[in-house]
This record gives C-alpha cells, structure tokens and sequence, in this order.
C-alpha cells in the first residue's frame, strides 16, 4: 500500500534527522541543551506517530522492526511527557535509532524515474 510506503520514508527521514542532529554531540551536551533535547524528542514523535499508521499488515510482514516499541517511545513522549527521563531518550538517539535507519532503508522504495 502506497501509504505505508509512505510512513516508512517518513520514519527514515527522520530517524536520519536524528542522526545528523546527534552526530558528534556527547551526553553532557544532550543533558544541557534543552532545545537539542526537544529536537529530538519531536523526530523520535514523527517516526513512532508514522510507525503507529503503518498498516497491521505491513508490519506483521516486516517483524524486524520493533514496532511495538516505537509507538511505546512515541506515547510516553506524548502522554507521559512529564515522566521522560533524558538518559533514556539520550539511550534511543544513541542505540537504538542507528539501527532503525538500517532496518528501514531497505523497506523504501527507490525513487520513481518515471519522471525523468
């Protein structure tokens, strides 16, 4: 279906913002940087918001993502937005999102060249 196609490109690019946005930052700078901390925590929301709109087929066809666990992370930063620990918003940005753009790479499809 187009539209999980869609979703999935949404969550790579973000999950690629994250990346770009982490790259070469330590905790300590994470810790103390409030807007970089709410930068994140927004693209780690669009890529659990668009994981949370994939379609129960896509995902029981494509089990190595962790599903279940992106929307988890998405709600706690929504709904428990109160509750949200750095160290372990900091630990998905470090060890979990490097993995995620593996696994959803490659699940995009390769650009349309019908237009060219």
């Amino acid at each position: 279906m187009w539209r999980d196609d869609a979703y999935v490109l949404d969550m790579l690019l973000a999950a690629r913002k994250v990346l770009a946005h982490s790259k070469g930052v330590m905790w300590e700078r994470f810790r103390g940087d409030e807007v970089l901390q709410n930068a994140l925590m927004y693209l780690l929301q669009i890529i659990g918001e668009a994981a949370r709109k994939v379609s129960g087929e896509f995902k029981i066809a494509h089990p190595e993502v962790p599903w279940a666990d992106i929307v988890g992370l998405r709600h706690r930063l929504v709904h428990e937005y109160f509750r949200i620990i750095p160290e372990k918003v900091w630990e998905a940005v470090e060890r979990d999102v490097p993995g995620l753009v593996s696994i959803l790479e490659p699940l995009v499809p390769p650009p349309d060249d019908a237009d060219a």
